[in-house]
């Protein structure tokens, strides 16, 4: 996803997306939606299965099942 799609989307939630990057922001959005901001770190393993950033932050990997 591009970064003025992502601005975008914290205008659409009302969050002020400032001169932060892409990671940066996205990581914002999750926090504020109460999430854990973890978009792009270095976790070796991800069951956040609804997450809508999932693709753009672990591209190929499959989704865990429970």
């Amino acid at each position: 996803m591009h970064l003025n799609a992502i601005r975008d989307i914290a205008k659409k939630k009302r969050l002020d997306p400032g001169a932060m990057n892409k990671k940066e922001l996205i990581r914002y959005i999750q926090e504020q939606e109460g999430h854990i901001p973890c978009f792009k770190t270095d976790q070796p393993f991800c069951d956040q299965e609804d997450c809508c950033w999932r693709s753009d932050c672990k591209p190929g990997e499959p989704i865990a099942m429970s």
